[in-house]
């Protein structure tokens, strides 16, 4: 089977969700799950070169994440596409991290402040 595979993925933390490598490999759903190596006994089952490996996770509850070299290494050995291509952008500032980033700067300075006031 050649396909051609040259999508655009934007992942968040240079972690892909189930959904994301549902779109970078152009799979249902339950083929993602299917091609998971996910074992019911075993919460982080050793690595298959055969399936598609997910991050380790710390609780079942947790979603299954990939990084983008494992869904680029299996749509390459695995599915035998011959060009992979996943590009990873880094999610846009969120209105939170834009004020977490403020506070920071403004507690730097005030940090700052105190610690001249101190040298004197």
């Amino acid at each position: 089977m050649e396909k051609n595979f040259n999508r655009n993925e934007f992942v968040h933390m240079e972690l892909m969700d189930v959904d994301a490598v549902e779109k970078a490999l152009g799979r249902s759903r339950a083929s993602v799950y299917r091609y998971a190596n996910t074992d019911p006994d075993v919460l982080n089952p050793p690595f298959d070169p055969r399936r598609l490996n997910p991050e380790g996770r710390r609780d079942r509850s947790e979603p299954l994440m990939f990084s983008h070299d494992e869904v680029s290494r299996f749509a390459r050995d695995v599915l035998k596409i011959k060009q992979v291509t996943i590009e990873v952008h880094e999610a846009p500032e969120s209105v939170t991290n834009q004020l977490l980033r403020e506070l920071l700067a403004e507690l730097q300075s005030l940090h700052e402040t105190l610690r001249r006031l101190n040298l004197k």
